[in-house]
């Protein structure tokens, strides 16, 4: 019994370390939004995503964004869910399909939602950096998707 009780101690500081890495990638892509947003509006558009082309501060930004918002991903979908569900004392070693099947049934996450994340993680790791309309479309998008992240860290936070 004792043992087990470690076990769990260890799952939820796994947990806690993982989710403490997730908000700080989501703080990251938050701040770096608010600084354009000083400047620019979005959605952004073209004309103005080629302002930010010309200023290495805020293409600075633009990168920030997309390069924290796939850490961020990265994260959530391989350690954060994982740890998660060993915390709840689930099984891990199963197809990731059922991984985030579990994690809906328990209300962290919406299948649905989650594949359109990875689809646009899976986009930028595809060279966005050659294509501006790509790029445009993966900073509106993730604008779109950082308050869902946020709020899936809060309910991995609140099952805690």
């Amino acid at each position: 019994m004792e043992s087990n009780l470690k076990g769990r101690v260890l799952y939820r500081e796994k947990v806690l370390a993982n989710l403490e890495e997730s908000f700080r990638h989501l703080k990251r892509v938050e701040n770096a939004f608010l600084e354009l947003t000083k400047k620019f509006s979005f959605p952004i558009q073209k004309s103005s995503f080629q302002k930010i082309l010309e200023s290495n501060q805020y293409l600075a930004y633009s990168d920030q964004i997309i390069y924290r918002f796939s850490k961020l991903q990265d994260n959530m979908g391989a350690k954060l869910f994982k740890s998660l569900l060993l915390y709840q004392g689930e099984n891990v070693n199963r197809p990731f399909l059922d991984i985030l099947n579990q994690l809906e049934k328990i209300e962290i996450i919406n299948v649905d939602e989650w594949f359109e994340i990875q689809d646009l993680r899976n986009e930028i790791a595809h060279d966005y950096s050659s294509n501006d309309d790509v790029t445009i479309d993966i900073l509106n998008t993730i604008l779109e998707l950082k308050d869902d992240l946020r709020k899936i860290l809060e309910r991995v936070q609140e099952s805690l």
